[in-house]
């Protein structure tokens, strides 16, 4: 009989077990940021779709009741306002996110 384990055998154990936790080592996240031309396209592809929503909505009911004006300007009134509402919550978001980084 032996008098203990084989020292050659751990420690080729020992390679494979780190092999393995090498192997299944989470990988390091890349952080995902906005440039600031990224964020202002952003904000102005947000109004912009804000008023053409509006003014679509506001055009097609207008033409399904026969009142022209009074519904395109109201819905573009109303586009218009969800979009900066739009541009203001993706400042807060952006600003957030740069005081989290900073910190």
């Amino acid at each position: 009989m032996t008098d203990g384990p084989d020292p050659e055998r751990l420690s080729a154990l020992e390679e494979k077990l780190e092999a393995k936790r090498k192997a299944n080592a989470p990988q390091p996240v890349e952080e995902h940021h906005l440039s600031q031309a990224q964020a202002g396209w952003r904000m102005v592809t947000e109004l912009v779709v804000g008023l053409l929503l509006g003014f679509g909505l506001g055009f097609g009911l207008d033409k399904a009741f026969g009142t022209l004006p009074i519904f395109l300007i109201i819905f573009s009134m109303l586009g218009f306002a969800g979009g900066v509402r739009a541009m203001m919550r993706s400042a807060e978001e952006i600003a957030k996110k740069n005081a989290e980084t900073q910190d």
